[in-house]
């Protein structure tokens, strides 16, 4: 029997179980009240990542015949976007389904303060990006807009940034591909740190505003008399439809691929996947039944596929983005970090500052609303267990859709704006 170290420490499976592993060990360990969680997954992916790229890759980039796990590498990145994508739209789903009860009395109550935060944080994030880009000659214009996209960690930011930009060629979507790459990890990391260290400085009391959302929501259910059993139809308790759960994937990706023409300036706007699907979950799970099909299901389920699809999907991030991070602390693309976590730390303290002190946000739905005017899907579940409540989804689910258009709508602007 034939064993080959390289080719088994190089497979996708390999790479992404080791770091989840290591991730959650890294993140159990406790500094004060601050632990990385979950989130500790995307730490170690890092520089899992970049040491593949740079060990097991780069040496034979010059070579005429590549090996085949390094041209597979080379093509599709450390693990491929498909499985990014599969894990997004699990983790997403379980999310909408498990805030859906939620929902309405949300939107109700806060919907328009959420709209505002919703343009709020990208239009900041864009004005602070602009203004570190002009006040550094030779700036190219194409990486700045990618790291715009990237430290708000917006997928559909980018692909609108690389489609107003294909009109000048390969080179400016590759610039803009490197900018978003290595901005991308820093926006991640800087949400992250801000939803766990927010109550900390501002001396929130998490449990406190848990129980006061609560009681908030008890008191609403009590005037519309609403009737709390989990299915009013039936005695049964809610089990888990496996098909249910994939028909919200089914439905949200299909959505999310809708494309709507803005016009010639600003083009085609789409909620992507996570902004898909999470619509989907949010709205099945609101009315609870189609047809044969219950959409109301075992939370204690929903909430084992959300752990383990965020935990893979935060250790794929880690993976993919790794070489790109790191690789530009030590070369010329030190300052396009600093500009992503600038950019990410301005436009977060301001959302929180106004949505906090203005609009008066309950802070288990504020730090939901961060994470969707951000569009951070790994922030929102940093933000679920560090306020150890589903209700901060559906902060994230109401803010998100507006993120998404003045992402698109601010991506535009920033590229045509003279550096």
């Amino acid at each position: 029997m034939v064993f080959s170290v390289v080719d088994f420490v190089t497979n996708q499976f390999v790479l992404i179980f080791f770091t989840v592993v290591v991730g959650l060990m890294v993140g159990k360990l406790k500094i004060g009240r601050f632990y990385l969680g979950t989130s500790g997954g995307l730490f170690v992916g890092l520089p899992v990542g970049w040491a593949v790229q740079n060990f097991l890759v780069n040496p034979y980039t010059e070579m005429a015949k590549l090996p085949a796990y390094a041209e597979r590498i080379i093509g599709e990145g450390v693990v491929s976007r498909y499985f990014f994508l599969l894990t997004l739209i699990f983790f997403v789903a379980a999310v909408g389904l498990l805030a859906a009860r939620d929902l309405d009395r949300v939107i109700r109550t806060h919907g328009a303060k959420l709209i505002v935060l919703g343009f709020t944080v990208p239009f900041v994030g864009a004005l602070i990006c602009y203004l570190m880009a002009i006040s550094s000659t030779g700036q190219d214009p194409f990486a700045v807009s990618g790291v715009y996209t990237g430290a708000l960690t917006s997928s559909p930011g980018l692909a609108a940034a690389i489609e107003t930009v294909s009109q000048y060629g390969k080179d400016a979507e590759g610039m803009v591909g490197f900018g978003h790459a290595i901005g991308y990890s820093p926006g991640v990391i800087m949400v992250i740190l801000a939803i766990q260290l927010i109550p900390i400085i501002f001396r929130i009391d998490v449990d406190k505003e848990r129980t006061e959302l609560e009681r908030e929501f008890a008191e609403q259910d009590r005037k519309k008399n609403q009737d709390q059993s989990q299915d009013s139809n039936s005695g049964r308790k809610p089990g888990f439809d496996i098909v249910a759960f994939l028909l919200v994937a089914l439905a949200g990706y299909f959505l999310g691929s809708v494309k709507i023409y803005l016009g010639d300036t600003l083009g085609y706007f789409s909620l992507g996947a996570t902004g898909g699907v999470l619509i989907a979950g949010l709205l099945f799970g609101y009315f609870g039944r189609l047809g044969p099909f219950r959409f109301t299901m075992d939370s204690k389920i929903l909430t084992a596929i959300r752990e383990l699809s965020l935990s893979l999907f935060l250790a794929i991030v880690g993976l993919r983005y790794g070489y790109a991070t790191i690789n530009s602390l030590v070369s010329g693309g030190l300052f396009l970090v600093f500009v992503s976590f600038v950019t990410a730390f301005v436009a977060l303290l301001v959302g929180f500052l106004i949505a906090r002190y203005v609009f008066k946000l309950n802070w288990v739905i504020l730090a939901g609303s961060l994470c969707g005017a951000m569009t951070s899907t790994p922030g929102l579940g940093v933000a679920i267990n560090a306020v150890k409540s589903d209700d901060a989804a559906v902060g994230y689910g109401a803010t998100y859709p507006f993120a998404l258009l003045g992402m698109v709508i601010f991506t535009i602007l920033l590229h045509n704006l003279p550096m």
